[in-house]
């Protein structure tokens, strides 16, 4: 059964070509952002873009599992479509600003209705998809989405670019949301996202009966945070998203400056680079179910933490070899960055299934969702810093980093797999 074959499935089949018309919108906005932001602010462009990296993961940590517990009672498909029309508002908003805090304002919005949507999808989807292999091929697929946003997405902007002003690109942004939108709300995803499993006949959330549930909104925002703290395997996964978040951190904040100032390229090596990166990640997202038939989530994810460090690492001794030969052996460390990333972060959504009662699934995936950003607004602004002092220690200090958390996460983890659901 190739990874392909989740996709038989019809309303997921839908939900994915929702996600991939999403995220190409997604990464038409990144790159509109970085215009607009040189266009409000000139010289001080870069400043008003790091800003606005900042206030992204900010909404994800403080909003995702607020959102959930807002949410709790409502429907998954008016989650996502509502979301997903906050989104086209704010984008077709954007091109009209004329000051920075403007800016500021709508892509907090932008970024809180995107916290409420992510992990309202990743809750749906083992619903929609019961068998777990299909449940896996949907994660690596939601993955390879991702990937190819960030590697296919920027490309399709430079082509636009050759006939549209800049501004136009939160056009397509706008028509990538409203297809999404469209096409969920014309899916059937069953009741309240934290009833019970209600909308499938019961299932696991029911084992509990319902002495546990969370009944007001304060116990449901710290009710996901709480059960990754109390389940060993999910404790680790708190410790891998900062291996992930060190050495990504490293390659997404430097690549424009490994490639102009340390081998004197354009924006077209840049753009390898993290096609690189993309491709090393798309690669591991393909083979992940066949490799997780065969070995153990805890195997598999920790030995891609140790890419992710090892890679990292690598990059400080890398910078130094000159002139072409130097450029392949930093390109083939960002693919192994990626396939290491993919390897760590992709199988995290089996471990919050097979663990987590049904009913707290949607808490679960909005506390990883939130827990693992807070990891990135750790290490945005430490690779930024420290990549004034030099790239090679900059590298070195956060494959430290990445190396301590993945001690921590192996002593985290125990080595027996657990198949009982977290009460």
């Amino acid at each position: 059964m190739g990874v392909l074959s989740a996709l038989a499935v019809p309303t997921y089949r839908r939900l994915f070509t929702a996600q991939a018309i999403s995220l190409a919108g997604t990464g038409l906005a990144t790159v509109a952002l970085g215009l607009l932001a040189y266009d409000v602010a000139g010289a001080g462009g870069g400043l008003v873009l790091g800003t606005v990296f900042a206030l992204k993961m900010l909404a994800y940590v403080a909003v995702a599992p607020v959102a959930a517990a807002l949410v709790h009672a409502a429907p998954p498909r008016a989650v996502l479509v509502t979301a997903d029309l906050v989104r086209v508002v704010v984008v077709l908003g954007l091109p009209l600003v004329s000051a920075v805090w403007q800016v500021y304002v709508l892509v907090l919005v932008l970024q809180a209705a995107s916290a409420a949507h992510s992990p309202a999808y990743q809750a749906v989807l083992p619903r929609v998809l019961r068998d777990e292999r299909r449940y896996t091929q949907a994660l690596s697929l939601s993955r390879l989405g991702e990937d190819l946003e960030m590697v296919l997405s920027p490309l399709l902007a430079a082509a636009l670019l050759l006939v549209v002003p800049g501004s136009d690109l939160f056009v397509g942004t706008a028509i990538g949301f409203a297809a999404s939108a469209l096409l969920v709300s014309r899916l059937e995803l069953g009741g309240a996202g934290g009833a019970g499993g209600a909308a499938d006949g019961g299932g696991s959330g029911d084992v509990d009966g319902r002495v546990d549930a969370p009944t007001t909104f304060g116990r449901r925002a710290r009710r996901g945070i709480a059960l990754m703290v109390r389940t060993p395997a999910l404790r680790a996964v708190l410790a891998l998203n900062m291996v992930v978040a060190a050495g990504g951190a490293f390659v997404l904040v430097q690549y424009v400056l490994i490639a102009r100032e340390v081998y004197a390229r354009g924006d077209g090596v840049a753009a390898l680079l993290m096609a690189a990166l993309g491709a090393g990640s798309i690669t591991v997202a393909v083979l992940l179910p066949r490799a997780l038939d065969a070995l153990p989530e805890r195997a598999l994810m920790l030995a891609g933490g140790g890419v992710v460090v090892a890679a990292t690492a690598g990059l400080a001794a890398a910078l130094h070899v000159p002139g072409t030969r130097g450029l392949v052996l930093v390109g083939a460390l960002f693919a192994l960055v990626g396939a290491g990333w993919a390897a760590a972060e992709t199988p995290v959504g089996r471990i919050i299934a097979r663990t987590t009662p049904e009913r707290d699934q949607p808490a679960v995936f909005a506390a990883q969702f939130s827990l693992s950003h807070a990891c990135w607004l750790v290490t945005y602004p430490v690779a930024g810093w420290l990549g004034v002092l030099g790239l090679g220690p900059a590298a070195l200090a956060l494959a430290g980093l990445g190396a301590a958390a993945l001690a921590a996460t192996a002593a985290l983890w125990p080595t027996r797999e657990v198949s009982h659901v977290a009460r």
